[in-house]
């Protein structure tokens, strides 16, 4: 009974939402019939792993989401409404990912699901969000999956992809380690092969490789196996936590090689906290970065970021996370003002579709009718003295087989109150 009375409540709230495609394309109905929008206010929701193996420095990032959003609500809102957010716990468990988010949906009935994060735990929900014509905007993770406008027209992509990175992060090895011996250990998801298959687009084949599974924290075997092949550049797309493990364990049998980092693994707050004595390890790691880094204090991002997360979220430890999480917000409320006051899923689609975004990153976002993944490329990072700095210009490219390309419009700033207008 239980299972036929959630079925029938998909089949309901999908024929809801039919009803509000109707009136949208009308021009009428407004926030009336949509759910998770009245007069006064929006309701989004996301999963996040406030808990479980990728929780260091991701359960950062929702907080910091939501304190953007506290901002923007003591300042009017948008369009006269403010904005909830409701974060769930899925401890980066696929399984608990479809339980929250078949709450968010059917019961708490929100208007859209806002950065979901994780390759193997938002995978599992695109079917569902579909279904129910749920908005799934900014997804965090940089899986190409986000990117299928036929198939999922309402889900998009924040991060850039995978193999985009794994291009750009290639190309500087290629360039500086000429001749080394590369090798590549990655998450067994998309996550991992798609950051490969960017890597060896550039590179070729990678001299060894392995992966790991996030319930398993143990990365021993792996480690040593790169270690016997002689492996002299190790390329990661690892979760903060297993990026720890990999340079960490690779210390304790004697194995430095240059590691080369995805930038969703490579916060330094957050490594060096989960290293804790063993930080020095961090100096010299190689990653990429498509937003302000958080120790740029003169950059107006940051500064605004900063004053948000003061007012609005105790004042939290400042890091990449936190402004992760406030760019996503930034990004959501420039969308909602595009969509105009008569909110509804179909106009948010059509907003975020129009594109033409600016924002604190390095690069654009890409979106359009053809392209719903996030942003097009990053710039490089380098660890010195425990914080990260740029090197070089940020780098463009695409999935395929184009170039990778050097950017050189510089990003925008910051409205003066820190809030995009409409």
């Amino acid at each position: 009974m239980k299972r036929t009375a959630t079925v029938l409540a998909a089949v309901l709230l999908a024929a809801a939402g039919c009803s509000n495609s109707g009136s949208s394309s009308s021009g009428g109905g407004g926030g009336a019939d949509t759910p998770g929008v009245t007069d006064t206010e929006i309701v989004v929701g996301t999963h996040m792993p406030l808990t479980g193996p990728a929780a260091a420095g991701y359960s950062k990032i929702a907080p910091a989401t939501k304190a953007y959003f506290d901002y923007v609500n003591a300042n009017g809102g948008v369009h006269g409404r403010k904005i909830t957010y409701k974060i769930m716990d899925d401890g980066y468990n696929p399984a608990n990912t479809q339980q929250v988010v078949r709450q968010l949906v059917l019961q708490d009935k929100v208007f859209a699901i806002l950065n979901g994060l994780g390759t193997p735990t938002h995978s599992g929900v695109l079917d569902f969000l579909k279904t129910n014509r749920v908005p799934d905007l900014f997804v965090a993770s940089g899986s190409r999956s986000w990117n299928q406008p036929d198939k999922y027209p309402g889900t998009f992509g924040f991060n850039p992809d995978y193999t985009v990175e794994g291009k750009i992060l290639a190309t500087h090895v290629k360039a500086e380690h000429a001749g080394k011996k590369v090798c590549f250990l990655g998450q067994d998801d998309d996550f991992g092969r798609d950051s490969l298959a960017g890597i060896e687009k550039v590179l070729g084949p990678v001299a060894a490789k392995q992966s790991y599974v996030t319930s398993n924290p143990n990365v021993g075997p792996q480690m040593g196996a790169l270690k016997a092949a002689g492996c002299q550049v190790v390329m990661l797309a690892t979760v903060p936590g297993f990026t720890a493990l990999a340079i960490g364990t690779g210390a304790k049998i004697g194995f430095r090689p240059q590691f080369v980092v995805s930038n969703v693994g490579s916060d330094p707050a957050t490594l060096a906290k989960t290293l804790g004595d063993a930080a020095p390890l961090l100096e010299g790691v190689v990653a990429a970065n498509y937003l302000p880094l958080v120790n740029d204090t003169s950059n107006p991002w940051i500064q605004l970021y900063t004053k948000v997360n003061s007012q609005y979220n105790n004042n939290a430890e400042m890091d990449n996370n936190i402004v992760y999480g406030m760019s996503v917000a930034y990004l959501f409320v420039q969308v909602l003002q595009s969509a105009g006051k008569d909110l509804t899923r179909d106009g948010i689609i059509a907003a975020v579709e129009k594109g033409g975004f600016t924002g604190p990153g390095l690069v654009p976002v890409r979106y359009s009718e053809q392209d719903h993944s996030g942003y097009g490329g990053e710039q490089l990072t380098t660890i010195k003295g425990g914080k990260a700095q740029f090197l070089g210009k940020p780098y463009r490219t695409d999935d395929g087989d184009g170039a990778v390309e050097v950017y050189e419009s510089a990003p925008a700033a910051p409205p003066a109150n820190g809030i995009p207008a409409a």
